[in-house]
C-alpha cells in the first residue's frame, strides 16, 4: 500500500509548463515550493528561473534549440522535494535548477547525484548539500561564510559582548547557520547567553520573547526563514523586546511581515541593486519589462545566475548532459554573473564569494557594506 502510495504521489506532481517535447528542445527541471509553507519564499526564485529560460530562448536557445522548462513542486518538504527529484529522473531531463531551502537540496541530491543529472541551487547555503558527490553544484555563498561574517560584525563593528541565538529546529539552513554564527562568535570573544530553539510552523513566540527579555542580550541572532523571523521580529516589538536582530540571507522581503518592527537590524545578501556591474544593470531591466515592477528581493538573482551558468557549460562542451555537462561546469573559469564571479571548486562550491550586509531603516533595506570574514 505504501509503494502504491508513493509511486501515486509521484505522477501527480504535475509542471506548471510540462508541454510535449521534441528533439529540437533541451529539457531541464526546476524544483522549488510551489505550495506549502515555504511557497511565498520560493516564488521570487522561480519567476527568475523563468525569466532565465525566457531570456536564453529570445536569444536563440542553447546549441540552436530551445531550453525547455519544468516546473516541479517540493510541496514545502524534503519527501516532496525527494518526489520531485525522482519525476525529474524519470522524465529525463538534462539538468536541475534547484532547491531554494536546504531541507529540500539535502533530499534531492542523492537521487540525482545517483542518476548523474546536474543539479545547481541557486541558494541552499547549507554545506553538506554539494558534499552529497559530484554532479551536485550551487552558486551561492555557503552557512560558514555568512555565519562567520555577520559574528565578526557583531563583535567588531556592534560591539556586542552577548549574545542570544534563536533557531528553527526543523530547517538544517537555521540549524547548521546558527552553530557556525556561534562558534565564531564565542572564539572572538563574545558569550553565548542560549540557544533557543522553535519549530518550523510555530506562530506563537511569546514564551521565547519573554525569555529572552530576562537574559538581555546585546543582539539577538535570527537565522531562520522571513515568515517564522518576520513574525518573530514583530510579536517581539509588541511585547517590548527591543534589540537589534541578526539575520541570514533567508530574510527576503521580511519588512513586508515586520513593518517598522525591524528597523535597526541587520541582514547578510547575497545581491543588492547597488551594485553597479552591467549584469545587473541587465537583469533589473529584464525583470521590469517581464513583471512590471521592480526586483527588490536579494536572493532571486542567484535563480538568473544558476539558469546562465548552466546555458554556459552546455555551449562550452556542445552537450546538454551527463558527465560530459558536469566537466563543463567544473570547467568553468570566473563566469561573471549577476551575483558575482562563479568558479566551482572540487565540491561544487563557488570558490569567491562575497557577503553583503543592509541594515534596516524606515520600513526598507540601506546597504552597508561588504564582509571580508
Amino acid at each position: 500500500m505504501a509503494t502504491f502510495a508513493l509511486l501515486s504521489a509521484l505522477f501527480i506532481i504535475f509542471s506548471s509548463n510540462n508541454s510535449v517535447r521534441s528533439s529540437e528542445s533541451i529539457t531541464i527541471a526546476a524544483i522549488y515550493a510551489e505550495t506549502g509553507i515555504a511557497a511565498l519564499h520560493n516564488a521570487p526564485l522561480i519567476k527568475m528561473t523563468e525569466l532565465g529560460v525566457d531570456t536564453i530562448n529570445k536569444r536563440g536557445g542553447v546549441l540552436g534549440k530551445k531550453l525547455d522548462l519544468i516546473i516541479l513542486d517540493n510541496n514545502s518538504t524534503p519527501i516532496g522535494a525527494a518526489l520531485a527529484a525522482q519525476k525529474a529522473v524519470h522524465l529525463n531531463v538534462s539538468a536541475v535548477i534547484g532547491a531554494h531551502w536546504s531541507s529540500h537540496s539535502l533530499a534531492m541530491a542523492p537521487i540525482l547525484q545517483k542518476a548523474g543529472i546536474p543539479m545547481i541551487s541557486p541558494a541552499s547555503t547549507n554545506p553538506e548539500v554539494t558534499l552529497v558527490g559530484d554532479f551536485i553544484f550551487r552558486v551561492c555563498f555557503l552557512d560558514s561564510l555568512q555565519g562567520t561574517a555577520m559574528a565578526q560584525f557583531a563583535i567588531k563593528d556592534l560591539n556586542a559582548k552577548s549574545a542570544a541565538i534563536v533557531v528553527n529546529i526543523d530547517e538544517a539552513y537555521s540549524r547548521t547557520l546558527a552553530e557556525y554564527f556561534e562558534e565564531e562568535f564565542v572564539a572572538a570573544g563574545g558569550s553565548v547567553l542560549e540557544v533557543i530553539t522553535y519549530r518550523g510552523d510555530a506562530t506563537d513566540f511569546s514564551r521565547i520573547i519573554n525569555k529572552l527579555k530576562g537574559l538581555k542580550p546585546d543582539i539577538t541572532f535570527l537565522p531562520g526563514y522571513t515568515r517564522d523571523s518576520g513574525l518573530f521580529i514583530k510579536q517581539a516589538n509588541k511585547k517590548g523586546f527591543f534589540t537589534t536582530f541578526l539575520g541570514g540571507d533567508a530574510w527576503d522581503e521580511i519588512s513586508s511581515l515586520t513593518g517598522d518592527s525591524i528597523d535597526g537590524s541587520y541582514q547578510t545578501i547575497a545581491w543588492h541593486p547597488t551594485l553597479q556591474n552591467d549584469k545587473s544593470r541587465e537583469l533589473e531591466k529584464l525583470y521590469a519589462d517581464k513583471y512590471g515592477c521592480v526586483l527588490n528581493n536579494y536572493s532571486s538573482p542567484l535563480a538568473y545566475d544558476a539558469v546562465m551558468i548552466l546555458q554556459e557549460a552546455m555551449e562550452k562542451c556542445s552537450c546538454n548532459r551527463g558527465e560530459q555537462l558536469k566537466n563543463a561546469l567544473y570547467s568553468l573559469q570566473d563566469y561573471q554573473g549577476v551575483t558575482g564571479s562563479i568558479t566551482f571548486n572540487t565540491n561544487g562550491d563557488p570558490a569567491s564569494k562575497v557577503v553583503m550586509l543592509v541594515q534596516f531603516e524606515n520600513d526598507t533595506s540601506v546597504f552597508v557594506k561588504t564582509l571580508h570574514p
